[in-house]
């Protein structure tokens, strides 16, 4: 059998376990919302949605949250899980995020500002939910969102449980807010250590302790820490630990007796099933695309020529944006991330022309080599919206470009373009360095913690999603490599990331007002 041969068969093997992967998650993540009716609403202007049991509602309503750059998707595990133990649910797009509208008005960093325009949206939300059962109400959210539901459960009468997810909260006091579950992902050791700071407000000194239960909730005054294994920032809310303390916790909230433990659904495992599978597919379907340069293309920079174009702008980079403007889109902290990603790779392909390693030529390519590569760019970014972008839109984030964000889209695209095409010609073609992709991601992951660094106060949300950065640099530096191998050319994994990017970033990152 020839190697292409074997090849061949491997590509189809792979192909035939991708689809059956991605089959079993979609049937599975079905699964986990049987017995639950949802009814999309608006109040005022924000999207919202109801999730309700099957059977008749215990009466009181769970209003969740999100956190920063996220949506009322990404909160779906907590609003099944509390409908499939019969109660009602209510999740929502905070002011500028998702599919929201509205842009977020006010500075994030004032208690005046964005976060009490943010408390007065949960409460125009929580008066409408409350018609959708008793009148009781309890409140959870995450993140950025933990401080917006304590503060208003202490200046909200008749809330009967508050309960927050990673939190940043400093209001917290010994008694409110009332009947208070703080809920932290286990990696998360400097929240879980604020987590046992608050409840230990209302235990004896030294008493606090993760899944101990101190104070009276039929007085409002239970206070509970609980931390879920093995998960972070974001796992945390996809975590069955997570989603049986919640449930648990309302039971004892409202003193709702229940026989057996809650029912819970491992959705987080299912996604990342479905999405691993997606990924696995790119090889094979990648056998129909053209082939644009042969012998391949690229600069093929081994180890020694390498670093500068890496360390070079991972310091300047950060240095350089100090002085320059970095404040000209409506979207939060998403300019500076645009004008890094320029940066970077405006340096670094002034590097590659310095040592004339770059992709400008004396002759254009032939004509049938530019309408390849626009078909293979054209095939590598419908795979990205339809294989990556929907099943992200439908079972994590809000991830669609609504008409609002369509200029956002284009002026981050240029930012993107320029530091993917570096980084993909530096690290693609005969002689890279095995690993060079990787080292220059990382490179801008450290320069981008450095720009952090030297301007805390306004970027400091940039340290919540670099961990998000660093898997999408993962998945995508994998598909830019097989899209190298099968066509030849580092522009077509270059331009794809840079569209998948620039996308991501003018669909999550929260609007603001100008």
């Amino acid at each position: 059998m020839t190697a292409a041969r074997a090849s061949r068969i491997t590509d189809a093997l792979l192909g035939i376990a991708a689809m059956a992967a991605i089959l079993l998650a979609l049937t599975r993540l079905d699964a986990a919302g049987e017995g639950v009716e949802r009814r999309a609403f608006d109040v005022a202007g924000t999207p919202a949605t109801a999730h309700l049991p099957e059977g008749p509602a215990l009466g009181p309503v769970l209003v969740i949250a999100h956190g920063f750059a996220g949506s009322q998707q990404l909160m779906q595990s907590f609003a099944l899980a509390a409908a499939r133990n019969g109660y009602a649910a209510v999740t929502y797009d905070l002011a500028g995020h998702g599919r929201n509208p509205a842009p977020l008005g006010g500075s994030i960093t004032d208690p005046e500002g964005a976060t009490r325009r943010l408390v007065d949206q949960l409460g125009r939300v929580v008066e409408v939910a409350r018609r959708l059962g008793d009148g009781r109400v309890a409140v959870l959210g995450h993140s950025m969102a933990s401080d917006i539901v304590v503060r208003f459960a202490q200046q909200t009468p008749g809330i009967g449980a508050t309960i927050a997810v990673s939190m940043f909260a400093p209001t917290v006091t010994e008694t409110t807010p009332p009947n208070l579950l703080v809920i932290v992902g286990a990696l998360e050791t400097a929240l879980a250590a604020e987590a046992l700071r608050a409840v230990g407000l209302a235990a004896a000194p030294g008493a606090a302790q993760m899944r101990v239960t101190h104070g009276d909730p039929a007085a409002g005054t239970a206070r509970r820490a609980a931390a879920s294994p093995w998960t972070e920032h974001v796992s945390v809310l996809f975590a069955q630990a997570s989603l049986a303390e919640t449930v648990g916790w309302l039971d004892l909230a409202f003193g709702i007796p229940r026989a057996g433990p809650p029912r819970t659904d491992m959705r987080g495992p299912w996604i990342v099933l479905l999405l691993a599978g997606v990924v696995a597919l790119m090889r094979p379907l990648a056998r129909l695309l053209p082939v644009v340069s042969s012998p391949p293309a690229g600069a093929g920079l081994g180890w020694r020529a390498l670093w500068p174009v890496i360390v070079v702008p991972a310091v300047a980079t950060p240095l350089v944006l100090r002085v320059l403007p970095t404040k000209f889109l409506p979207v939060l902290v998403g300019d500076y991330l645009a004008m890094h990603f320029l940066a970077f790779g405006l340096i670094a392909a002034a590097c590659l022309a310095a040592c004339g390693r770059g992709p400008i030529r004396p002759a254009p390519p032939p004509a049938l080599s530019r309408r390849a590569l626009v078909l293979a760019t054209l095939g590598a970014v419908a795979f990205g919206l339809v294989g990556v972008a929907w099943p992200i839109d439908r079972l994590l984030t809000s991830f669609a470009l609504s008409p609002g964000r369509l200029t956002l889209f284009l002026a981050l695209l240029a930012g993107t373009a320029a530091h993917f095409l570096a980084a993909e010609w530096a690290t693609r073609g005969p002689g890279a360095g095995r690993g060079g992709y990787a080292a220059m991601q990382a490179g801008f992951l450290a320069s981008l913690i450095a720009a952090v660094a030297l301007d805390f106060e306004r970027l400091f949300f940039l340290l919540i999603i670099v961990p998000v950065i660093a898997i999408f640099f993962a998945i995508y530096g994998h598909a830019s490599a097989v899209l190298q191998r099968r066509t030849g050319h580092p522009f077509v994994g270059g331009i794809a990331t840079a569209i998948a990017f620039a996308w991501a970033i003018a669909a999550t990152f929260p609007l603001v007002e100008g």
